[in-house]
């Protein structure tokens, strides 16, 4: 059995924002044209994993959780934080629960992170201390985990 990789939890999660904002609508702290600043971090997260695919792409490493990195990529988004991907993917989760409006969106997103870090960053990063070791622990010492 394939275990379930980081876009499928993200889909998961955005599917989840829709149905809670929809169906279980705690309060609304975002109203009207506020609403729009939710194109802000969209956008941002959009861009974010953009660029780190094709910086990824451009080491010829993998993007893949499971697999083992090629190369310890350091720079490009990754000089502003060790885990852009998932960091791009809770900026646009963020950015439909502002679109949203209401409140309850916020949990997903928070669940989301929470999950991100548990299941894949730590162990990801781990695998990569074991593999690069001070090149990596001189990395985290610059570079934070999520921003």
């Amino acid at each position: 059995m394939r275990k379930q990789l980081p876009p499928g939890y993200f889909i998961e999660a955005l599917i989840l924002i829709i149905l809670v904002h929809f169906f279980l609508p705690l309060g609304h702290p975002v109203y009207g044209l506020w609403r729009c600043v939710g194109f802000l971090p969209l956008s941002l997260g959009v861009f974010l994993n953009i660029a780190a695919d094709k910086k990824i792409k451009q080491y010829e490493t993998t993007v893949k959780p499971y697999e083992e990195s090629r190369a310890l990529v350091t720079d490009g988004v990754f000089g502003v934080s060790r885990n852009p991907m998932y960091l791009g993917m809770v900026l646009i989760l963020g950015g439909v629960a502002l679109l949203a409006g209401s409140a309850t969106p916020w949990i997903i997103v928070g669940g989301f992170s929470v999950l991100m870090d548990k299941l894949f960053i730590g162990p990801e990063e781990s695998m990569l201390e074991q593999k690069f070791g001070e090149q990596f622990r001189q990395y985290c010492h610059l570079v934070r985990r999520w921003l």
